[in-house]
């Protein structure tokens, strides 16, 4: 028989860096969860996931066992990274901060195609070239 669910949480935690400090020891302690058996196993499925922060989706269910299940770094690190930059543009349509050619947006979506809501490549691209766009980043299609 399967386990009845309690509730689901979404988290955005850095790899391997999980600690029961706000905002995760808050979040999962008032659920019931155990908070350090959740932080040993997070960061032993992250710790070689460098620097990214990673969306994290948690399943609680009555008994207060847990199970997650991870998720690709969001679309903005993968650009920042992949340029070598520490944020985007605080004004996206006069200051640009980069440009990306269709080869490193190609790269990125593939590495984010998982997580979209499609499986075309290049509908993939179109989604990645929009969230740079917003941060700034020049888009050479």
């Amino acid at each position: 028989m399967a386990k009845k669910v309690l509730g689901q949480l979404k988290l955005q935690v850095p790899a391997g860096k999980a600690n029961p400090s706000p905002p995760i020891g808050p979040a999962l302690g008032q659920r019931g969860v155990n908070i350090m058996e959740f932080c040993k196993s997070f960061n032993a499925a992250t710790q070689n996931m460098g620097d990214y922060i990673i969306p994290v989706q948690l399943t609680i269910f009555e008994d207060r066992s847990f199970t997650f299940v991870l998720k690709t770094p969001p679309v903005t690190q993968l650009i920042k990274k992949e340029l070598k930059i520490n944020s985007g543009s605080s004004n996206p349509k006069k200051d640009k901060v980069g440009k990306l050619t269709r080869e490193q947006l190609v790269r990125i979506a593939e590495h984010k195609l998982p997580d979209f809501n499609t499986k075309n490549i290049d509908e993939a691209v179109k989604i990645v070239a929009g969230s740079a766009r917003s941060m700034g980043v020049e888009v050479e299609l």
